[in-house]
């Protein structure tokens, strides 16, 4: 044997059958300055509240420094366990923060929900097309995905009805789903929340994109309609800052109490010191102010992006007209390659993310993801008219 294969035979069947990050690869081959990227996730930079976490780290370290640098509780910080019940609490929705759980973004919720239900060959639901993270996630454990179709107010439910049977649980994104930017229907909402009570089914609700709505009326989270059927997942990477990475988790006390024992093997507790700038911050600063000038300026460049793919494109391309969140979905004709498209995108300095890391099992797809938080709109402009150049002279 050469001494890759001594080393690749010591890897666990678990590692070798998760998907890397497409989304990740992409990104690092779009860092050129002078590429337009629809690539990225990511919220946009130039709206990070820096000065005022600043303000808030100083404080933290000047006041509070024995409780923010040493270890802390697996459960998190109770005052910004306090803080996200209140959240809750404004809402309607009443949520005792012992149903709380802090974690190390969202990202580390899905890991922990893995590890706390799902067992080899476990049948798992999930949206199609569904967020890459969470297939990630989810493959660690082995799991028999089986996706169905989203539609454009939600997942089809007929078919979710028929699959739900032996299923260990239902994952989707009901607020601006990523990467389709579909926001369920308040009907559908209901109709899941009634069939998982009927059928004693567990739904995973991760929502890091609700506050981030271009509407007043968003309908309730699923978990309003079904609590003890329902594990909701939030975040703060898009309400304030990503790096800081803190997230947390709402469930009954039976499931939180088995995710914390989880949480407590992986790292004991989510860092700190983030939990007290984070806690600092909201009670200096206004967080709905916060989140409006974030929220008009994302509604600002989708209405650019949807404006530009109506005018360069036309009716060739079907898109979501994402009502929040930072992406819209668009579907090309049947037969076309997302891939090849990238391919040739990417030659003349645009970028965005190809369907197929979103799908199961498919090798290429005729859609493809679009990001609009991170561009300026005469960006947007520009990247959108190269691809319908591009799309024409191929297509």
């Amino acid at each position: 044997m050469t001494q890759k294969s001594c080393i690749e035979a010591k890897f666990s069947e678990r590692i070798n059958q998760v998907p890397r990050s497409f989304i990740r690869d992409i990104l690092k081959s779009a860092t050129n300055k002078e590429i337009i990227s629809f690539a990225g996730g990511l919220p946009n930079k130039k709206y990070f509240p820096a000065q005022a976490l600043a303000r808030s780290a100083a404080r933290v370290l000047h006041s509070n420094p024995n409780t923010a640098l040493q270890y802390s509780l697996s459960f998190g910080l109770p005052e910004l366990r306090e803080i996200i019940s209140s959240f809750y609490n404004s809402q309607g929705i009443n949520i005792p923060v012992e149903n709380i759980l802090i974690t190390t973004g969202s990202q580390q919720a899905l890991d922990l929900i893995g590890k706390v239900f799902i067992n080899p060959a476990d049948k798992i639901i999930i949206e199609e097309p569904s967020y890459l993270g969470a297939i990630q996630a989810f493959s660690m454990y082995n799991p028999v995905f089986k996706p169905i179709e989203l539609n454009y107010d939600g997942i089809n439910i007929e078919k979710w009805k028929e699959a739900i049977c032996n299923s260990k649980f239902t994952y989707l994104i009901s607020n601006f789903q990523n990467p389709s930017g579909v926001t369920y229907s308040n009907e559908k909402r209901k109709e899941i929340a009634s069939y998982a009570k009927k059928t004693d089914s567990l739904i995973i609700e991760d929502d890091p994109y609700g506050k981030i709505s271009f509407e007043d009326n968003l309908p309730p989270n699923i978990y309003t309609y079904a609590p003890d059927n329902t594990i909701l997942l939030g975040s703060f990477s898009k309400m304030i800052v990503p790096g800081f990475r803190i997230g947390w988790i709402i469930a009954n006390n039976e499931i939180i109490n088995k995710l914390e024992t989880a949480k407590q093997a992986a790292d004991l507790h989510t860092n700190v010191f983030s939990q007290c700038v984070v806690i600092d911050f909201l009670k200096n600063n206004n967080i709905a102010e916060h989140l409006q000038k974030v929220t008009t300026a994302y509604k600002k460049q989708a209405m650019v992006m949807f404006e530009c793919i109506d005018k360069y494109f036309g009716e060739e391309v079907k898109y979501t007209r994402s009502k929040g969140g930072m992406f819209t979905w668009a579907t090309m004709p049947e037969g076309f390659s997302s891939i090849r498209f990238f391919e040739k995108a990417l030659k003349r300095n645009v970028a965005f993310i190809p369907g197929v890391p979103f799908y199961i099992n498919k090798n290429d797809v005729n859609t493809l993801r679009l990001n609009f938080s991170c561009c300026e709109p005469e960006d947007i402009c520009k990247g959108i008219k190269i691809m319908a150049e591009i799309y024409n002279e191929t297509y």
